[in-house]
């Protein structure tokens, strides 16, 4: 506790977490005020709300799939925090470009033509955004802390990465979206202030050339990381988990109004619920694990997560609400007095929790098992495989929609891919065990 209260005094740590905190707080502002703004504002057909959240999931997870690649070679090659600095002053503009079209939105004015096209560009735009900073924050804490603060350091940053991220959802469910609009700016603002405080961070090695070949240079990282058997298993199971999450967050805002006949507010409080599940979730874990980098939970939890969203498909086709088409939507309390919505949230909760404890883990192989001087490649590596399965994903949603499968039904196809991801977590923990038996 000493040690994370005393990073926070100094400026090779606070002016990272600052800006780290911010981006994660803006990211998910910007998204689920547009999002949610869309599903409940404009459209009024399922079909087109969930068709619409893939879109979106689709657009700010594309960039991770084509430019991962230079991203992970920039951050090993590259001043760290020059890049951070580019990367934080450009979203001083994203920011300028989304809250236009959110402001546009809000007048009613060429909402077709000119306002959502104008948001789904800074989506895509804030998609190479986080494509480039990611690798970063996960390289950079070896070269400002020392070895002995760095548990503490990744600690502090991931908490401070949920409590942004809770932040951003909650208020983009409940302040009107002319003052998100508003807000997204002033926080690209600051946060470009204090990325200029990040120390430098020059490359441990000098002179790499940059491929800039984008397809060779992909297929280059993710052939690297094939050679080391853990961390290729990690990223197997990591990617299909989050094809796993990418069906589950499309389906979140659609599912709230057309099937709990719910607000947006109730909306924000699911991704909330899941937000903190996944930070339970990881504080678990690690409980469990007692700091040993192990896959041997991941089946288990995979499987126990696959089985409570299945438990949300029944309670979801339980449900009784009094509420029809043509009425008002529920606001947060008149949905937490149906006698059903503490099952609701419960799954939801569990849901999160079994996720968390999967795929944190397995996050830990990314940066144990690899060269420190390639650790932003691994990352990047990571990123992606893990952004081709999220457009997947996103496309399979998409696609269900398109052909008519109700949202809730969608729901049993998540539950069953669960037990892929099983299966991937334990081809996972063979080669971990293998690794061991031959060392």
């Amino acid at each position: 506790m000493f040690t994370s209260l005393n990073l926070l005094r100094q400026r090779r740590f606070l002016p990272l977490f600052a800006t780290q905190l911010l981006n994660a707080f803006n990211d998910n502002l910007y998204k689920n005020a547009m999002v949610l703004f869309v599903v409940y504002s404009v459209y009024s057909s399922e079909e087109a709300e969930a068709q619409f959240s893939a879109i979106a999931s689709g657009v700010f997870i594309l960039p991770f799939f084509i430019l991962s690649a230079l991203a992970g070679q920039l951050a090993d090659m590259r001043d760290k925090a020059m890049i951070i600095r580019w990367v934080k002053f450009a979203e001083i503009f994203i920011m300028l470009v989304g809250g236009t079209g959110l402001a546009l939105a809000w007048l009613g004015g060429l909402l077709s033509s000119l306002a959502i096209p104008l948001m789904l560009l800074a989506l895509f735009a804030m998609g190479i955004h986080s494509t480039f900073f990611g690798p970063i924050k996960y390289a950079i804490l070896p070269q400002h802390l020392k070895r002995e603060e760095v548990l503490a350091g990744t600690g502090l940053v991931e908490a401070g990465t949920y409590v942004a991220i809770l932040a951003g959802t909650i208020l983009a469910g409940y302040i009107a979206v002319q003052w998100a609009a508003v807000l997204v700016v002033v926080t690209a603002l600051i946060g470009f202030v204090t990325s200029r405080q990040v120390p430098p961070a020059p490359p441990f090695e000098h002179g790499q050339i940059v491929d800039r070949h984008v397809l060779r240079a992909s297929i280059a990282l993710v052939r690297n990381t094939m050679h080391q058997r853990e961390v290729f298993y990690a990223i197997l199971a990591i990617s299909f988990f989050w094809t796993i999450g990418a069906v589950l967050f499309i389906q979140f805002p659609p599912l709230a109004k057309n099937v709990l006949f719910a607000s947006k507010e109730v909306a924000s409080l699911f991704l909330v619920i899941f937000s903190v599940g996944v930070a339970i979730g990881s504080v678990a874990i690690n409980a469990l694990l007692k700091g040993d980098v192990s896959a041997r939970y991941a089946p288990v939890s995979v499987i126990a997560m696959g089985g409570f969203v299945a438990a949300f498909y029944f309670v979801c086709q339980a449900w009784q609400a009094d509420v029809r088409g043509g009425i008002e939507l529920m606001s947060v309390p008149e949905f937490l007095a149906q006698p059903l919505a503490p099952l609701v949230l419960a799954t939801l909760l569990l849901i999160a929790i079994g996720g968390g404890m999967f795929v944190v883990p397995l996050y830990a192989f990314l940066t144990t098992k690899c060269d420190p001087a390639q650790a932003a490649r691994t990352v990047a590596a990571n990123n992606i495989v893990n952004s081709g399965a999220m457009v997947a994903g996103s496309l399979l949603a998409g696609g269900l929609s398109a052909a008519g499968v109700p949202i809730v039904e969608q729901l049993l196809l998540s539950a069953a891919m669960c037990l892929v991801s099983a299966w991937l977590g334990a081809m996972l923990h063979r080669a971990e065990k293998l690794a061991l038996a031959t060392a």
